[in-house]
């Protein structure tokens, strides 16, 4: 009886001794070191706050792989199969998460990551946290500016260790403000750290500091007072940087006048001619500039990046050309005869507008800006357009070079004479006709050069010139006829108080109160604020 009751054990115990032996699985106990596959299993949940927990885990896990896993979760490229596998797809292929090598057979089943804003706001402060200890200072830098825009505390115990070691100034200074932002955004910060934290966003001084103190301003106590103090300074700050901010759009609008107006003060102060056209020799310069840069789109790629010092002495000579002829075949018939004068170049401007419609059209045309043009730099809270301050730097070379030729060239010479004593200057041999038409064909080609400029900002169109002739009128008649010292203060000063009456009276009404101010100045000193003298003039 023994031997069968051992013979049936031994037939039960069979298939539990021929099983393989499974591997248990290893459940995590508190303290226990983590693996650095745990944090990739949350990409797999397909839930929202796991999800955001994991981008978290990882960025704190010190894996080596963390920046890539994130930043191909930020391009939509991580996914996870059924199986919890976490893949990312570059180039239609897959590799793994976990180890960067390439994944043969990805399966049935495979789904993005989802994202929601709160995952976006977690992904950017933990690529701000992993970036934080990169070797190159730029990159920390602006990975500090990421973390100070994402305000997650979740980011502070990478920002500690990161400010403990960082060396560059500069870097630990935005470390710091970044340091403050989450401090501000967390429930569990001491009443120390929140008031160093204000004083870091005080030293920030600008438009985001602010709204990071608004929620702390309502608060009572030390550190409610001390955000309310920090907001009363930031807004004066930007105050300031306001004014400046105005300032710089009143000289480049300024600059803008200037170039159009200076053609226009010579012309008018030699020749006292009221030239109506002069408004269609900015819009021929402007649609140089647009036929340059078809012709070298065509024919010369390579130097399409230089079109517009290109353009600017082919539009100087073809609008001078054609003010050479108009003076030559129309003006010199009206001297003496400013009403005349007016109907005809106004008659001439129509004729111009309507030929260069018929040409190219009634619509707008599109004039490129080159790449080293484009963009902005920021100088503390101001904001620096790169096309704005070439356009203000091209206008101080234009006036440069146009004083030095007035007064040390034998033309500017004998424009000066021509213009403080025409008979006089007959007289001693002058040929003051001749003098005429290259002042014309002068004042044009600035205005064609003008034309260059004011294609970078404004809308190439046949109505382009009617917008600044008026302005131009103010300008000369407000610095005084014929002084190009009068003309650029004037610029410069109705670009100016243009751009502070506009936040408060509005574009239209601003132009109106300037005009009347305008008026007023003008009958109190009829010939400007530099008056040209000569005997002639002063007659």
């Amino acid at each position: 009886m023994r031997s069968v009751m051992l013979l049936m054990v031994s037939l039960l115990c069979l298939p539990v001794m021929a099983r393989p032996i499974m591997a248990q699985p290893v459940v995590s106990q508190p303290g226990m070191p983590q693996s650095d596959d745990q944090p990739l299993a949350a990409f797999a949940s397909g839930s929202f706050d796991t999800v955001r927990q994991g981008v978290e885990d990882l960025a704190l896990s010190g894996n080596k792989r963390a920046a890539t896993i994130i930043s191909a979760l930020q391009g939509g490229q991580l996914f996870y199969t059924p199986d919890h596998r976490v893949l990312i797809k570059v180039n239609g292929s897959f590799t793994s998460a976990a180890t960067g090598q390439p994944v043969a057979d990805a399966g049935y089943g495979v789904k993005p990551v989802r994202l929601n804003n709160g995952i976006r706001s977690a992904i950017d402060a933990a690529l701000g946290s992993l970036r934080l200890f990169d070797a190159n200072p730029a990159v920390r830098l602006g990975a500090a500016e990421a973390v100070f825009n994402s305000h997650d505390p979740a980011a502070l115990p990478a920002l500690n260790r990161a400010l403990a070691r960082e060396t560059d100034p500069s870097v630990k200074t935005r470390m710091r403000q970044a340091w403050a932002a989450a401090v501000v955004s967390s429930d569990d910060a001491s009443q120390t750290d929140r008031l160093a934290a204000v004083a870091a966003l005080r030293g920030r001084g600008d438009q985001d500091a602010r709204g990071q103190l608004t929620a702390l301003s309502t608060q009572s106590g030390p550190v409610g007072a001390a955000a309310h103090a920090a907001i009363v300074s930031i807004d004066r700050v930007l105050w300031m940087w306001s004014i400046a901010q105005s300032v710089f759009y009143g000289i480049s609008l300024g600059s803008v006048l200037l170039l159009a107006a200076a053609g226009l003060a010579i012309t008018f102060g030699v020749m006292g001619v009221i030239n109506m056209a002069h408004g269609e020799m900015v819009m021929l310069g402007a649609y140089a500039t647009f036929v340059v840069q078809q012709v070298m789109h065509a024919w010369l790629p390579s130097l399409y990046a230089l079109s517009l010092p290109i353009a600017v002495p082919i539009a100087f000579l073809f609008t001078g050309l054609v003010g050479v002829l108009v003076e030559r075949s129309l003006i010199r018939w009206l001297y003496g005869r400013p009403l005349e004068t007016l109907l005809a170049t106004w008659g001439l401007s129509l004729v111009l507008q309507q030929v260069v419609r018929s040409i190219f059209g009634a619509n707008n045309r599109d004039v490129d800006t080159p790449g080293w043009m484009s963009g902005a730099t920021q100088v503390g809270g101001l904001t620096l357009t790169w096309n704005r301050t070439y356009i203000i730097l091209f206008a101080i070379a234009v006036m440069a070079a146009l004083m030095a030729a007035l007064r040390f060239t034998p033309l500017g010479l004998r424009m000066r004479a021509v213009t403080q004593n025409r008979r006089m200057a007959a007289a001693m041999g002058i040929r003051t006709p001749w003098i005429d038409a290259l002042t014309f064909g002068l004042g044009s080609g600035v205005a064609g050069i003008a034309g260059v400029a004011l294609s970078q900002i404004d809308n190439v169109s046949p109505n382009l010139g009617q917008g600044y002739i008026i302005d131009s009128f103010m300008v000369v008649v407000f610095g005084g006829v014929g002084n190009l010292w009068g003309t650029t203060v004037g610029a410069l000063t109705l670009g100016i108080v243009n751009k502070f009456l506009e936040p408060i009276a509005g574009a239209v009404l601003g132009k109106i109160v300037v005009l009347v101010l305008l008026i007023l100045f003008v009958q109190r000193n009829p010939r400007g604020m530099f008056p040209l003298k000569g005997r002639a003039v002063e007659a």
